[in-house]
């Protein structure tokens, strides 16, 4: 009984928030990209012609395109994941026509695709954390790693998307609109990355020298920061070596840099980007 009140809960705060997510990404769309002709991929770039040329509002073209595949969907994908999806494609859909009726937020292409593409990227963010999608590419993406578990689905939107902004191009015959639109389709996934990732900039320093010891105790009373040593071989001089690791904040680079150089000129050492860093003074 428990379980099944937890789960309801949970579903009800998804699909609430996905109703959220819909409605930001609707006001991306309708007042920044839509009057400005921009796309931001997907069955919303294909709208957004149908909207110009045969005047069909674009939140019922979206409706008319997900129909199909949310019928391949409800096979393969989960029950809950499908009334989420139908939920945020049906809100996203009403929010975008309900928007239409007010006027643009700004009628310049370059601040539209700007904050179109950051806006539509928290939107976006929002809905994949709820486990839960307003159709379109992503959707295919799913159904088409339920078939082949091989493709990437990151490659199946690239894909769509890139194919979508060339369409537009053609159609409206102006490169800009798909230049400008490539600037909001990857300032979407920027977004994204940070709302999923955080704006934690960590860096992870190899460090490889004859002084090691010294080095590491240097670093933690400094710099207060932990070193973890690993034993390795140097291959061309056949010399065993305790190799440090030290994950470091973006301020704190430097600090560990000198240290090192100051204890030992010699010592090699590789900074590179940490994509993630969960532990005692990082996330938890």
């Amino acid at each position: 009984m428990e379980v099944k009140e937890n789960f309801i809960k949970t579903t009800t705060i998804e699909i609430v928030e996905t109703v959220i997510g819909a409605f930001i990404m609707a006001i991306a769309t309708s007042l920044l990209l839509l009057p400005n002709q921009l796309s931001s991929g997907g069955i919303a770039g294909i709208a957004t012609i149908f909207y110009y040329f045969l005047k069909i509002p674009m939140g019922t073209t979206i409706l008319m395109f997900n129909v199909p595949l949310f019928m391949f969907a409800v096979y393969k994908l989960g029950k809950s994941f499908f009334i989420k999806s139908i939920v945020g494609t049906i809100s996203f859909s009403v929010s975008i026509d309900f928007l239409d009726r007010f006027s643009a937020l700004t009628q310049d292409r370059f601040l539209a695709c700007i904050y179109g593409g950051i806006i539509i990227g928290l939107g976006t963010a929002i809905i994949l954390k709820a486990n839960s999608s307003t159709g379109g590419s992503d959707l295919v993406s799913m159904i088409v790693k339920e078939y082949n578990a091989n493709i990437r689905t990151s490659n199946v939107i690239i894909i769509i998307d890139i194919v979508i902004v060339v369409l537009n191009v053609l159609f409206f015959k102006e490169v800009e609109i798909g230049l400008y639109s490539a600037i909001a389709i990857y300032l979407m996934g920027k977004i994204i990355d940070v709302v999923f990732e955080g704006v934690y900039f960590t860096k992870l320093l190899v460090i490889i020298s004859d002084r090691s010891q010294e080095i590491s105790e240097q670093i933690g009373e400094k710099v207060r920061k932990g070193v973890t040593g690993l034993y390795g071989k140097g291959m061309y001089t056949n010399e065993q070596k305790v190799v440090l690791i030290c994950a470091a904040s973006r301020g704190d680079v430097s600090k560990v840099k000198q240290v090192a150089k100051k204890v030992d000129p010699k010592s090699f050492i590789i900074i590179a980007n940490a994509r993630e860093v969960v532990g005692l003074g990082f996330k938890k």
